[in-house]
């Protein structure tokens, strides 16, 4: 009882400090629609603004805002940025520059932590080991060491207590959402229970730190033969699920553009590595990194570009790679109709879509771009112009494909850091022509050959077998068929209740009529001079029509 309670009071205290940042970025309105302050029992405090707020678009507001409730809200931002089908575009762009900065926790806490996961002393383990981190994040932070072997490392630890913390804001961000749902009915339209959801997988993958370890190890296979690439190496005797341990890289941060020109980096060498890093990834690998930022990518000696930070990847499958590629032959061979059918296949646009308008805005989109030459595209604006298209059309594109195009569009920003004249579009159209083909490869339509040989060999073994039993099904008169009308049980279920009104209203007549004439007769039970019998029924009558009336209010529908 007593740790519930302690739960409870905690959970108020960050309840409190969710509704004073709302309030502080001008919030007030849409708490004051989700009756948080009545359900909270908490008074609305006279708070002083955040400095500049009227500067403030609504979503710089709602980026700082989720920037200062930490890693959990960070991440719903990043999970809502993927979704520019369900929210405006300008919201989109903005979430992308969310930031996951924090302060560092005390090095005792990282040697209680470290010792603990590894169930050893740091002396056992390491020869040296900084107590002052070289990077820190709402998730974590990370510490240079020493191995007994002599091999440099880098040591992520989990912040303390940071699993709580999330648990504590998943249960309040499910209490929000039931508010939102039910205050803020016009809500409904974003989703909020599926964005939820889908942050909950999310982040409970990312705080377990052998998922990471794993993305490391698939990452460094992929990359193996590729000598300007460099993957660090984990040391899996020191991760676990709190502790990731990795090989030390001792490079520069892409964006010290001074110290690249120091060391002797070719810079424009570098963006070119860089960007066919990242079309291998996407293209070929179905596996990438999804946050290719400047603060993720390290430059070493002889032009050799190391990312870091493999919690955040993105997968492509290989129906979605498939998928892709049909998309992308549309895409080269400027044919809407073909992007419109793979839409349609796909399942990403819904009955009520006006596909010819659809195909008209493909089309303007694809011959705006005609002819132009590749040098002269930007990828952001393409990428813009084709969000807006797809929230025009509510095409639910899969949060995969969303990935794949921020990772695009960041590395672009960084790509022009590096080179201005910097061409992505032109680098990356090898690897599209190479995707979009490659379903015509040899050794793909084997494969693909020899998987329809065997489902049509399993439908020829199953089909007699089958249709003999409908034959003597339908001999016996056994055969029989369901059928289920789409909004029927909504119907019967509102005339259900509309009957239950109507005999309830009736049973209230019955009573009253009844009371009525128990008025008229002579007995010896009397109440003010009236027959008692007949006075307890009107009021009987009367509680149950304020009972009926009452419910009838509640349901909106009169």
């Amino acid at each position: 009882m007593r740790v519930f309670l302690l739960k409870k009071a905690r959970s108020l205290r960050r309840y409190r400090q969710i509704v004073t940042v709302l309030l502080k970025y001008g919030f007030d309105q849409l708490l004051d629609q989700m009756k948080i302050f009545t359900h909270l029992r908490i008074r609305k405090k006279v708070l002083k603004k955040a400095e500049g707020l009227e500067k403030l678009t609504y979503a710089q507001r709602i980026r700082l805002a989720l920037e200062e409730l930490g890693p959990t809200f960070v991440k719903l931002g990043q999970v809502l940025s993927m979704r520019p089908f369900l929210i405006p575009l300008e919201l989109v762009l903005e979430l992308t520059k969310l930031q996951d900065q924090v302060g560092p926790f005390p090095f005792v806490q990282v040697k209680q932590i470290v010792e603990s996961e590894l169930r050893a002393s740091l002396e056992e383990h390491f020869s040296s080991f900084d107590t002052i981190p070289i990077a820190s994040a709402s998730l974590s932070q990370v510490h240079k060491a020493v191995t007994k072997d002599g091999k440099s490392v880098v040591v992520k630890v989990q912040r303390p207590q940071i699993k709580q913390i999330i648990d504590a804001d998943m249960d309040i961000l499910k209490d929000l959402v039931n508010l939102l749902e039910k205050y803020v009915p016009e809500s409904k339209q974003y989703d909020p229970r599926g964005i939820r959801e889908e942050l909950e997988k999310s982040i409970r993958r990312e705080i377990d730190f052998n998922n990471e370890a794993r993305n490391i190890e698939v990452f460094r296979e992929n990359f193996k033969d590729e000598k300007k690439v460099f993957v660090p190496e984990v040391f899996w005797e020191l991760t676990t699920s709190k502790v990731l341990t990795m090989e030390f890289i001792d490079g520069v941060k892409i964006s010290d553009l001074e110290e690249l020109k120091r060391r002797g980096i070719d810079r424009k060498l570098l963006a070119r590595i860089g960007g066919r890093m990242v079309f291998k990834q996407i293209f070929e690998d179905g596996f990438f990194h999804a946050d290719p930022h400047p603060g993720n990518l390290f430059a070493l000696e002889g032009n050799v570009i190391a990312p870091v930070d493999y919690g955040m990847m993105g997968r492509l499958s290989e129906t979605t790679m498939d998928e892709l590629a049909d998309l992308l032959i549309s895409v080269v061979t400027w044919n809407p109709g073909g992007i419109v059918k793979v839409y349609q296949d796909v399942e990403v646009v819904g009955e009520e879509v006006n596909l010819r308008a659809l195909e008209a805005d493909l089309a303007d989109f694809l011959y705006k771009y005609h002819r132009i030459p590749l040098s002269r595209l930007d990828m952001k604006t393409l990428m813009n112009e084709a969000f807006e298209i797809i929230r025009r059309h509510d095409i639910q594109i899969q949060a995969e494909l969303m990935l794949f195009s921020k990772a695009l569009v960041t590395y672009e920003e960084v790509a022009k850091m590096l080179d201005p004249e910097y061409d992505l579009v032109t680098q990356m159209i090898p690897y599209v022509k190479k995707l979009a083909y490659r379903k015509f490869k040899p050794k793909v339509l084997l494969k693909d050959l020899f998987t329809t040989s065997v489902d049509f060999r399993e439908l020829l073994v199953i089909l007699p077998f089958q249709l003999k039993r409908i034959i003597k099904n339908l001999a016996r008169g056994r055969l029989s068929f369901t059928f289920q009308h789409k909004g029927l049980d909504k119907l019967i279920l509102e005339l259900d209740r509309s009957s239950n009104r109507v005999s309830f209203a009736l049973i209230i007549a019955a009573i009253i009529v009844g009371s009525s004439l128990i008025m008229r007769l002579e007995t010896k039970y009397t109440l003010f001079g009236y027959p008692l019998f007949g006075i307890l029924g009107y009021i009987f009558a009367g509680v149950l029509g304020v009972w009926l009336v009452i419910a009838i209010l509640r349901s909106g529908k009169l």
